[in-house]
């Protein structure tokens, strides 16, 4: 049975960006059941106390989109009983490891020639372009775990950010939540408590100067334009929402109420 987690968001010690996302509403006049599905960075830093209140939710399934660079950079998950642990790596461990090499020990002049004038945007932009075109497979495996047994469910990436935000932008969409609702939970990744810290190798002040953090804020903020680039590369390539489901990821209709049923009250 699925349990009630508190109204007031919890405050968690070493999970950063956790939060339920009960109660979006959809075009149809329901909403997402509360306790079903949640999102977060990653679980490696965890407290005791962290890890207690997880395994007070019920989870079924933890889905970590992470890849083999970022669970060496961080750990893996803190070990919760009797739930299932997925891993679908969202993005290649070998794709940009000189870039994000550069990203912790460059100088503000190396950071300068690989993100100003809009390089770093466009960077986030053409990756949520690649994960909606390219990474159909795993998106359909989530989807259809979730209309099996996977719920509830809790989706993370390193920060919870991207591959998270898609992965629960999509389920959303294939729920038929409000487009400007799933846009509003996205940018709630962006509030201060909820914000990846930026780990960078030196220590040094200059290694986090406002000049540094300037430059660096495109690769970590949740951006709306990156979300809509998104939704367009749905249009640009399928025509549409219920033709990229069925036809990109396989969720049939029938799936689909499957899918309504277990998450929506």
């Amino acid at each position: 049975m699925t349990q009630q987690v508190p109204s007031t968001e919890p405050e968690l010690a070493g999970v950063r960006n956790f939060r339920d996302v009960g109660g979006l509403p959809t075009v149809d006049g329901r909403r997402v059941r509360q306790g079903v599905l949640f999102r977060s960075g990653h679980l490696a830093h965890a407290t005791g106390e962290d890890a207690a209140f997880l395994a007070s939710l019920g989870l079924h399934t933890i889905f970590d989109f992470r890849n083999a660079a970022d669970q060496k950079l961080e750990g893996p998950d803190v070990e919760l009983p009797g739930v299932r642990n997925v891993n679908l790596p969202l993005s290649d461990p070998a794709d940009g490891a000189e870039f994000w090499k550069m990203v912790r020990d460059g100088d503000l002049d190396q950071l300068h020639e690989i993100l100003a004038d809009d390089k770093a945007a466009n960077r986030m932009i053409e990756s949520y372009r690649m994960i909606i075109k390219e990474r159909t497979a795993e998106h359909s495996r989530v989807l259809h775990a979730l209309a099996e047994d996977s719920v509830p469910a809790l989706m993370h990436c390193a920060a919870g950010k991207d591959r998270a935000g898609l992965s629960i932008a999509i389920t959303l969409l294939a729920l038929g939540v409000e487009r400007d609702a799933i846009v509003d939970d996205y940018l709630k990744s962006n509030a201060t408590h909820r914000r990846y810290k930026v780990r960078r190798s030196s220590s040094a002040a200059s290694a986090y100067s406002p000049e540094v953090m300037e430059l660096l804020s495109p690769l970590f903020d949740a951006r709306a334009e990156y979300l809509a680039t998104a939704f367009e590369t749905v249009e640009e390539t399928w025509g549409g929402v219920d033709t990229y489901l069925e036809k990109g990821l396989r969720v049939t209709p029938e799936i689909r109420e499957r899918l309504r049923e277990r998450m929506l009250d």
